[in-house]
């Protein structure tokens, strides 16, 4: 009897030696997987608007993408005022993100002097400057190009020859947009008239709608939508819009006749190569937002598919090829836009 007794210690202490196997197999395992899964790089980003915004949308949906594919660890601050800014861009730095996205048009020097003090961080920025060696890239909607396009579809829909437009500040960003949805347009009705509003803000539809209103009132019939509230202005009153930046047609579908996108994933995808490579620098990323690299295009016709004339449609597919091709390049002017309508 006393036999049974160390056999089964036996026993026990073999299968003791099979589950530590086996756990350390486990162990070994785990190991090998999380050593062969790629580290995700962290990010952060500061708006100085909500995110719904739909400037600052783009570039949160772009991250937000990153993220949902396992690239990154993204975090994000919104409506930081222009007083805070600086501190919430060190903050960042401090907690070892890699990469700080973001727009310093009203912060310039307090967002390059962070730079400056943080050399091991990339920062890429909405500027309306230049890159700043070694760490600090800049960034635009660069989308004059499908602009354009919207500027030809909005001088074909009107019956008035007067058209609208409606911007938060003028700044190199805005002014460019608006002086190829002009030219665009003139392409189509030399005649065409324009009046043109900043309302002095980024964010302040109701500010925005007055203007529309205002305009509307002087026999515009279409509104160029730089900003939110424009939109709902052209709706209340019967008239038709031209979108910005993001597609707002299936919230207005008989008043937005088409859209200027801007698509921020080819400026993100490439500064996330850059940082993970070790390769990041100061560059000018402005060219990913072009057509030809897919950060800009012409939003669907939509509703308006069937309502836009043959021969507009055809005139706007003829420009559009030749932008792709590069057989017509549309022009870069960065001036304030004036008001022309009499």
């Amino acid at each position: 009897m006393k036999a049974l007794f160390p056999l089964s210690g036996a026993i026990a202490r073999r299968g003791l030696l099979k589950l530590a196997a086996v756990a350390a197999g486990a162990l070994l395992f785990t190991g090998a997987a999380q050593a062969q899964a790629p580290a995700k790089t962290k990010v952060a980003a500061i708006y100085t608007v909500p995110v719904e915004q739909q400037w600052v949308s783009r570039i949160h949906k772009a991250l937000t993408a990153a993220r949902d594919r396992g690239e990154i660890d993204y975090t994000f601050s919104e409506n930081v005022t222009n007083a805070d800014y600086e501190r919430v861009m060190r903050q960042y730095a401090e907690q070892g993100n890699k990469l700080v996205v973001g727009e310093a048009f009203a912060v310039e020097a307090a967002a390059r002097k962070v730079a400056k003090d943080y050399p091991q961080t990339a920062f890429l920025m909405g500027s309306s400057g230049k890159p700043q060696q070694p760490n600090f890239s800049v960034f635009d909607n660069y989308i004059q190009e499908p602009a354009y396009l919207t500027g030809m579809i909005a001088a074909g829909m009107s019956k008035t020859g007067k058209i609208g437009l409606v911007g938060g500040y003028p700044i190199p960003e805005v002014n460019r947009l608006m002086q190829a949805f002009i030219e665009g347009a003139k392409e189509v009705n030399p005649q065409a008239e324009f009046t043109v509003t900043f309302i002095g803000s980024w964010f302040d539809p109701p500010k925005a709608k007055e203007a529309a209103f205002a305009m509307i009132d002087k026999g515009a019939d279409v509104l160029y939508a730089e900003r939110f509230g424009v939109s709902d202005a052209a709706k209340e009153r019967g008239k038709l819009a031209i979108g910005n930046v993001i597609d707002t047609q299936p919230q207005y579908p008989e008043t937005v006749v088409a859209s200027a996108l801007w698509s921020m994933e080819p400026t993100i995808d490439e500064a996330l190569k850059q940082v993970k490579a070790g390769t990041f620098k100061a560059d000018d990323y402005g060219q990913y937002s072009l057509m030809k690299h897919q950060g800009s295009s012409l939003a669907p016709l939509g509703t308006f598919a069937a309502k836009i004339p043959a021969d507009l449609v055809a005139k706007v597919e003829a420009r559009q090829k030749a932008i792709l091709d590069g057989s017509f390049s549309v022009k870069v002017v960065d001036k304030e836009p004036k008001s022309s309508a009499r």
